[in-house]
């Protein structure tokens, strides 16, 4: 086992526990750490793999919270960047009862990442490198570094795994940008997990199996696309299908997305070759159950990282 990289943002999200409830009325938030690809940190080392954290937080008591909380968890946090001049970016999530969500964001230091402030022999000295943000697509300092650390990364020969996290409340009217930038990520990825709603947008398609085509015809990626309750749908471009989950009742989802990456990476670290699983559909839909079920035991529990399961209570289930 080797270690796994993940770029992105770390933030606050405040979850309204006032569950049903619009963010307009609710009135009990509960802090909590958060951010696509901490998330993902998390759950590697909670599973007893080993992950560091590369992004930016605010040098203030919420950044510290957050840096802390990676830590307890085992996240090596050494390229994390305390901000003197920016606040630590915050979520307001509120939670409905088939624990779905929405979101209103406070974009800070996240976004201020720059190349020059990173160590790039650190950064390539990993087997796997996760790109999986909510927001560093948006543009700015940090958009530049995903993209150019993705790029290197390719050219490197190291297993590239991305997950683009849309939210249509942070992309408003510039859809279009983010189908063109999240197809340029694509293109340099060996793994992509994508829902279903990411899917038909990024590929045009409604129909999932013809996106699925779309994104895996001639080329050598495995495409996951999260189906909810339904399992996952995973493709190498040769074999296509749908992997079950574990039923349970679902009381939050946030996190659940970051959990399955989390698991799956976990699996694949454990390989000697990384890259050889993309042919190797047999053991590819093994480790997607093992990531379905992590991800079904986060929507068990409030929160993203708080819910994160270790791999003596998902073997238990």
């Amino acid at each position: 086992m080797e270690n796994i990289l993940c770029i992105g943002e770390l933030l606050i999200d405040f979850i309204c526990e006032d569950v049903n409830t619009s963010m307009i009325d609710g009135e009990n938030f509960k802090k909590k750490a958060g951010g696509a690809p901490a998330n993902v940190t998390a759950a590697i080392c909670k599973l007893g793999g080993k992950a560091s954290f590369v992004g930016k937080v605010g040098n203030d008591p919420f950044g510290a919270f957050l840096k802390k909380t990676l830590e307890d968890v085992m996240v090596d946090t050494s390229m994390l960047i305390m901000d003197d001049n920016s606040n630590t970016t915050l979520a307001f999530v509120s939670l409905k009862s088939d624990g779905e969500r929405d979101f209103v964001f406070n974009r800070g230091a996240d976004g201020l990442l720059r190349y020059d402030e990173l160590e790039m022999d650190k950064i390539f000295d990993n087997k796997i490198i996760h790109f999986g943000s909510a927001t560093a697509l948006l543009g700015g300092e940090m958009k530049k570094t995903y993209i150019g650390i993705m790029e290197e990364a390719k050219e490197k020969g190291i297993f590239v795994s991305f997950d683009p996290n849309y939210r249509d409340n942070l992309w408003g009217d510039r859809t279009e940008e983010f189908i063109n930038v999240s197809r340029e990520c694509i293109e340099l990825a060996d793994f992509v997990k994508l829902s279903d709603e990411e899917l038909k947008i990024i590929t045009g398609k409604s129909d999932v199996n013809e996106g699925i085509e779309t994104l895996t015809k001639n080329k050598n990626r495995i495409i996951a696309v999260t189906l909810g309750k339904e399992g996952t749908l995973i493709s190498n471009g040769k074999n296509t299908e749908v992997i079950t989950s574990i039923k349970i009742k679902s009381i939050d989802s946030t996190g659940a997305g970051d959990a399955f990456v989390g698991a799956l990476l976990y699996k694949i670290s454990l390989l000697e070759y990384p890259k050889k699983l993309i042919n190797d559909f047999n053991s590819l839909k093994d480790i997607v159950s093992f990531a379905n079920k992590v991800g079904a035991i986060v929507c068990t529990k409030l929160g993203a990282i708080a819910a994160l399961p270790t791999l003596e209570e998902v073997n238990n289930i």
